[in-house]
């Protein structure tokens, strides 16, 4: 009972160390993670975070003896079996590498389809038996050809966020269909007292690069209008002051070096048009 005690003692001393070396604590949740996973996690971002596996007792007891604020809340956040991650870099940045990290899976009963999953036209390879009632119980009509199992035509089965059942998890395994990741998904980070939660961490970087490009162009059609003058307005606005005085002058009929060719054009537009209407009048 005292080495236990002991052992204890030391895992709430070494992780007070982390504490006071570290500003980010991130908890992440071990479903589905695997020893091999967190080992070459750790060999990718070493040097970047400090990755231990932490009962949440102990890290509370821990967070408190460091004096950090708003302990009781970051430990009822992070419920469940934990991994621990020691970081002083951006959090964002921290769960996109997670992200990134993630393999596919095959989807166990329970999990939910991460997309449309889409039973494809074909043979399957599969032997008739047992599995055409699987099959039809997903609504996948099938044919016997050669032996094997053919699907009719592609079949959704499941939509973004439904939940795959015993069969269609048995199913999706034998057709080679990965429906699942695994990996370390962020369920919430503690930075000085505050408390970010995972499903806030991961940034839809494509759309806010189409907004902010969007913005930027907005704001870059408005100074252009409101002729606001920048290093980056400036090259366009002279464009369009020169394009308006040339329009002006070869309106007005003032020849220049670059309005001359326009202006001799027009005029001779303007006399064929004159001509024009003059053949066309009739004699009296």
């Amino acid at each position: 009972m005292s080495q236990v005690t002991e052992q204890k003692a030391a895992v709430v001393e070494k992780t007070v160390d982390l504490l006071k070396k570290y500003d980010v604590i991130a908890a992440a949740d071990l479903f589905k993670v695997q020893s091999g996973m967190l080992m070459d996690l750790r060999k990718s971002l070493r040097g970047q975070l400090e990755i231990k596996t932490i009962k949440n007792t102990l890290m509370r007891i821990s967070m408190e003896k460091a004096e950090k604020p708003a302990t009781k809340e970051f430990i009822k956040a992070v419920e469940g079996q934990n991994v621990f991650l020691f970081t002083n870099g951006n959090p964002f940045k921290l769960a996109m590498n997670l992200e990134k990290s993630k393999v596919e899976s095959f989807a166990k009963a329970g999990d939910k389809a991460l997309k449309q999953l889409t039973i494809p036209a074909g043979n399957t390879g599969i032997s008739p038996g047992p599995m055409i009632s699987k099959f039809g119980g997903l609504g996948v009509k099938t044919r016997i050809e050669s032996g094997n199992i053919w699907v009719v035509g592609d079949t959704v089965v499941a939509d973004k966020g439904d939940e795959i059942t015993a069969d269609m998890a048995d199913l999706l395994q034998r057709l080679g269909i990965k429906a699942a990741q695994s990996g370390l998904s962020l369920k919430a980070v503690y930075e000085r007292g505050m408390i970010i939660p995972g499903n806030a961490l991961v940034l839809d970087v494509p759309s806010y690069r189409k907004q902010l490009m969007e913005a930027a162009g907005g704001a870059f059609q408005v100074a252009l209008k409101g002729e606001y003058a920048t290093p980056t307005t400036v090259p366009t606005l002279i464009a369009m002051a020169l394009k308006s005085a040339k329009m002006v002058a070869i309106d007005a009929g003032y020849v220049t070096p670059d309005t001359a060719a326009e202006i001799i054009a027009k005029a001779n537009a303007q006399a064929k048009s004159l001509q024009q209407k003059v053949d066309a009048k009739p004699a009296q």
